[in-house]
């Protein structure tokens, strides 16, 4: 909802400020006294393209600001997010379009947007009826949209439910293509996992083998050299000649400990030392034991080399392809055991989604049915309701055809197409909504619309007090209209009122007194034109809200020219009476 405009130099308009309430708020005003320029600024702020040469003549740009409310509209406020604006703390976020040396900037909420930022978020805020605007329902798709409010909330329950099917439906479609268009690849994929899981599991290897076989190809490639070390260091500890000249170690060791030990009584401390030569003669004799043990097993093993290389040349064969290690190996073989496993089972997924989309078809006909039963009835009922409306709006001879027609292929909103035809007169063809008639009968026929779909049950039914209101802006609505009619115009744009703001720009006295608020554009001269006119003098304007006898006056002059005419002023007063008691 709008809750006010701001206008600077747009136009004939230097300065105003509109406040806009919920309710009916029409907007009169003399001829050429820029009733229209306040339209151009909502259009502007609506995303709109601006134009250089409405700037107010001998002004350096111009400026349209106004507060829209957005609080319980999450589809704006999550474009406003996007957009990097800021909602304010009462649920307002304020948009500002300007115009200077040639160009057009939009803000919203404080961030600096593409125009079409506005136009976006203004499809979920504004609706404008009028001779040069495209109207609401101006698509198929918008026009299955209001049949669809028209019916109801249990009849959308039904969409809803056939929407999330049918979405279902195209995902496992999509993913059943994938699977088929990926069917040989997924062959090669499985041949090459089974190849090498039967190399893997024909090779056996064991975990760490390939480090326990390199060592030991190690120390059979160099036993005579391992040999002839071992020996040598046998013989230095524990060795002697053959005719035993030679001391060795341990007998040495044992010499010095026999030493110490026969001065030990004169000095403790050669006996400690004694002590640590018996420790070094112990381990010695433990080394040269094990030393021995070494020799005695390491045998020449020819056979067992050359199949320790063999068993080492498979395991390499393994770490050419399947990983740098036989533990990289084992864990290649891990995954591709879980990745086959997840191969083999498309063809039962591939079964399994296919029986679920022949489900989805048999629900997806049930539900479409549905809507369809319902939509043919709606359509009947929504015609019929816009029909009575046009008949009281100086159209008696015009009447809605609601069609519902089967699509040659159901679609995600079903299997029908809604359309809106127009027969404006008694003989004439039914023609698509927008064409064939003028923009005023265009105008009269959307209030007819607007004001059925927000009176029918099921709009009713949606409504609650914190719903958010829409704007609905009608130019040119009374066109060609007077009299009774008028009077009708304005009675169904005050109930339309009551469950959406409106907003009117009218010259009609009977439209104007149902207003819950009036606000009356008014000229004068300026002489800062300069140059702008002959004179000097330029034409600017201003926007006042009027009330009381400021009403009554402004009704007066709309009805005979004048707002001193005592029976002008008369009727006034009977047209406003009048305008509460028709409500």
């Amino acid at each position: 909802m709008l809750e006010e405009i701001a206008i600077e130099n747009l136009g004939v308009i230097r300065s105003a400020r509109v406040p806009l309430s919920d309710g009916l708020t029409v907007i009169t005003g003399e001829t050429g006294a820029g009733k229209t320029m306040v339209l151009t600024g909502l259009n502007l702020l609506m995303g709109a393209k601006a134009d250089p040469q409405s700037v107010r003549p001998g002004a350096a740009s111009a400026a349209v600001e106004g507060r829209v409310r957005v609080s319980g509209r999450d589809a704006v406020l999550e474009r406003v997010d996007e957009a990097g604006g800021e909602v304010e703390d009462d649920g307002t976020v304020v948009i500002l379009r300007t115009i200077a040396d040639g160009r057009s900037r939009a803000h919203l909420g404080g961030r600096a947007v593409p125009q079409g930022v506005l136009a976006e978020i203004a499809e979920d805020l504004f609706t404008v009826h009028g001779q040069a605007d495209q109207l609401r329902l101006r698509t198929a798709a918008k026009q299955r949209d209001a049949l669809d409010t028209f019916v109801g909330p249990a009849h959308q329950r039904v969409l809803a439910s056939y929407r999330a099917a049918w979405t279902e439906r195209g995902g496992l479609l999509a993913e059943i293509a994938d699977l088929e268009a990926r069917g040989a690849e997924r062959a090669r994929e499985v041949e090459l996992l089974r190849i090498g899981l039967e190399e893997i599991e024909r090779v056996d290897p064991q975990s760490g083998e390939d480090a326990e076989l390199q060592a030991l190809i190690e120390r059979l490639s160099n036993a005579e050299g391992l040999r002839t070390a071992a020996t040598e260091a046998h013989e230095a500890v524990a060795g002697e000649d053959a005719d035993g000249a030679r001391e060795n170690a341990i007998a040495l060791v044992e010499r010095a400990r026999r030493a110490l030990e026969s001065a030990a009584h004169s000095d403790a401390a050669l006996g400690a030392l004694a002590t640590r030569f018996a420790e070094v003669g112990y381990l010695l004799s433990d080394v040269a034991t094990d030393v021995a043990a070494y020799v005695d097993d390491l045998q020449a093993d020819p056979a067992g080399l050359e199949t320790a290389h063999n068993r080492m040349a498979e395991l390499n064969a393994l770490t050419r392809s399947y990983g740098e290690t036989i533990d990289e190996v084992l864990q290649w073989a891990s995954d591709a055991g879980l990745r086959l496993l997840d191969l083999d089972d498309g063809g039962d997924r591939l079964t399994s989604m296919r029986a679920r989309v022949a489900e989805l078809d048999g629900e997806l006909a049930r539900l479409a049915e549905i809507l369809t039963a319902e939509r043919t009835r709606g359509a009947t009922e929504l015609a019929e309701a816009v029909t009575h409306e046009l008949h009281g709006l100086a159209m008696g001879g015009a009447h809605l055809v609601v069609s519902v027609q089967p699509l040659e292929e159901p679609g995600p909103f079903g299997a029908d197409q809604v359309t809106f035809l127009l027969v404006p007169h008694p003989g004439a063809p039914e023609r698509p909504l927008g064409k064939g008639a003028s923009g005023g009968e265009l105008s009269r026929v959307m209030l007819a619309l607007e004001v059925a779909l927000a009176t029918s049950g099921g709009a009713a039914a949606e409504r609650t007090a914190d719903t958010p209101r829409s704007t609905f802006v009608f130019d040119e609505v009374d066109a060609g209209v007077g009299g009774r009619a008028a009077v009708e115009v304005g009675r169904r744009l005050a109930q339309l009122g009551r469950s959406t703001q409106v907003v009117v720009v009218t010259h009609l006295a009977q439209v104007a007194a149902f207003a819950d608020a009036h606000l009356v554009v008014t000229k004068s001269s300026d002489g800062d034109g300069g140059d702008a006119a002959d004179d000097g003098m330029i034409t600017v304007t201003g926007v006042r809200e009027v009330t009381a006898d400021a009403r009554v006056r402004e009704l007066a002059r709309m009805l005979s020219g004048q707002d001193d005419s005592e029976t002008a002023r008369t009727h006034a007063l009977e047209l406003l009476e009048s305008s509460v008691v028709g409500r």
